[in-house]
């Protein structure tokens, strides 16, 4: 049987309004997380994969410099790491510290992706189980009623439980998508910073 627009907001009721909202509010932290790694996360990988080939061509008097010159968390990770005073092991640390810093920047909002990705199958399992309910009681109150109407009132009530995938999807893909590229960015992040460690620190105490 075909739902229209109205009958399928009509059937899936409040849960599904909820579950609607739920995804608008999913779908624009996405598209605003997205626009932040593609201005933030990706320019500073640009400008750690130059440093790195100037590493490799054995540039390594003019790659700090080139780093440092442009506004980014790269270069004012180098900056501190190069003002900082302490043992390697103490530059490691404060490294560490600095990327957990940024990192709370980079995660903010992406725990509510995650948090709509694992609930929303259930919410709309929620609205769906309140619809069956309904659809027996109907039953009961009609007893002359046929099997249809039981057909028509789950048909009904799985809707929300339909629109919950539809909202945990997204939602799931992208949490996933961010977090890894969060991952790749800190550890070229860390690979980078050894080399600087490796090259201009190899003497000092540990």
């Amino acid at each position: 049987m075909d739902f229209t627009i109205k009958e399928i907001f009509k059937a899936g009721g409040p849960v599904f309004i909820f579950l609607i909202l739920l995804s608008i509010y999913s779908i624009a932290i996405i598209i605003e997380k997205y626009r932040e790694f593609e201005k933030i996360i990706k320019h500073n990988s640009n400008i750690i994969k130059k440093a790195i080939n100037s590493l490799r061509t054995s540039k390594s008097e003019d790659f700090i410099k080139n780093a440092i010159s442009q506004k980014s968390v790269v270069s004012e990770i180098i900056i501190a790491l190069i003002n900082h005073k302490g043992t390697i092991r103490e530059k490691r640390e404060f490294l560490s510290s600095m990327l957990e810093y940024y990192n709370s920047s980079f995660t903010k909002k992406l725990n509510a992706l995650a948090t709509i990705g694992s609930t929303a199958p259930f919410i709309g399992l929620f609205g769906t189980v309140v619809g069956v309910i309904k659809a027996f009681k109907d039953m009961a109150s009609f007893q002359s009623a046929g099997p249809s109407v039981i057909a028509q009132g789950i048909s009904e009530a799985l809707v929300n439980t339909a629109m919950g995938l539809f909202v945990a999807i997204p939602a799931v893909v992208a949490y996933n998508y961010f977090v890894s590229r969060i991952n790749r960015f800190n550890s070229e992040i860390n690979w980078l910073v050894e080399q600087i460690i490796d090259r201009y620190y190899k003497n000092e105490n540990t």
